[in-house]
């Protein structure tokens, strides 16, 4: 019988995503969607790429029957997403895609996002939801914190080499490029197209950007003791994607081999040939991560490449492969879907 889904925050672009790969999806069926502003109004209107499905009509969240849900995909803004979700029924797992459950630590929460968590009992039941590094505790959540697109990025690119000890962890840069639809759906000055095209730039510069949070916590968790990476995020003039350049101290070889050994068995992350870089382009609306190593020309350097599509692996994608697990089911269910090209 299929898995009863609703999405909260459908309006958005990580909602549609939901709605896209669900639709594919042989064991899920959708019956509830909500919107704030667009409430009342079918999906189709909102987003006319999906004119052709038949889905409910957005309503309030209020609305919604949650005790025929079997499972919530969190789709709202930070600090929204944790007073929704701990009046939800303990019968629904969840799913969230916001910032509210990420860190496990209250004083780094209030840090990195200005105020005090308002769900500490639900914060400490809550699953970080990188899935190839924390499967099995997902299959057994009944909340799950789906990463940030930039966190899920570097991680993908380094947690390995932490854990085997083959890179300096005090000499880690990383540098992200990512596509304008990370920044969400809402009118900002900054996206307009006049603003954004033909141009690219930094932001949150000099170690301000909220997904450090999420770095310092995991890689300190991995290595035992504390580990800052330098990281800085580009806004470059494309729908979707990330790229990540990761520079480190190692053997370059070795941490290829590293890659490979790590990754061997993961359907959704790929491994290219030492040497070859990967591209956004080829992952594009996919649930892959290809990885590349490239050795620096100063011995003892490496670079490290990771692309995936922020809004399918770095979110959406990444949140349904956590869903079928939590639901019981295939892990790759929904989600095999080659890469749009070109």
């Amino acid at each position: 019988m299929a898995k009863n889904i609703a999405i909260l925050g459908a309006s958005g672009y990580t909602g549609a995503e939901l709605v896209r790969l669900i639709d594919g999806h042989p064991e899920m069926r959708i019956v509830a969607l909500s919107a704030d502003r667009k409430a009342g109004q079918p999906m189709g209107a909102v987003f006319p790429h999906l004119r052709h499905l038949d889905l409910p009509v957005l309503q309030k969240i209020d609305a919604i029957d949650f005790s025929v849900v079997d499972l919530v995909f969190c789709g709202l803004p930070h600090a929204t997403s944790q007073a929704v979700i701990k009046t939800l029924p303990d019968t629904v797992k969840v799913v969230d895609l916001s910032a509210d459950f990420r860190l496990r630590d209250t004083a780094s929460y209030a840090k990195w996002y200005g105020k005090e968590h308002d769900a500490l009992d639900l914060q400490k039941t809550a699953v970080y939801g990188l899935t190839e590094f924390y499967r099995d505790d997902i299959a057994n959540a009944r909340l799950v914190a789906g990463t940030g697109c930039n966190a899920a990025t570097g991680q993908f690119a380094l947690r390995p080499l932490i854990e085997a000890g083959v890179i300096d962890l005090d000499s880690i840069i990383i540098d992200l490029k990512t596509g304008v639809s990370g920044a969400g759906r809402s009118l900002k000055e900054n996206l307009l197209h006049a603003e954004l095209s033909e141009g690219g730039h930094a932001y949150a510069v000099g170690g301000t950007h909220r997904h450090l949070g999420e770095f310092d916590q995991e890689f300190s968790a991995i290595a035992g003791r504390d580990v800052k990476v330098q990281f800085t995020p580009h806004l470059i003039p494309a729908n979707r994607g990330i790229l990540g350049t990761v520079y480190v101290q190692g053997d370059a070889q070795t941490i290829h081999k590293t890659f490979e050994a790590a990754y061997a068995d993961e359907p959704f992350l790929e491994v290219l040939p030492f040497g070859e870089h990967p591209s956004t382009r080829h992952v594009r609306g996919s649930n892959f991560c290809h990885i590349g190593v490239v050795a620096d020309r100063i011995p003892g350097r490496a670079v490290v490449i990771a692309a995936l599509d922020n809004l399918t692996k770095g979110s959406s994608g990444q949140a349904l492969q956590n869903a079928n697990l939590m639901l019981g089911l295939g892990e790759t269910t929904g989600l095999m879907a080659a890469p749009v090209f070109p």
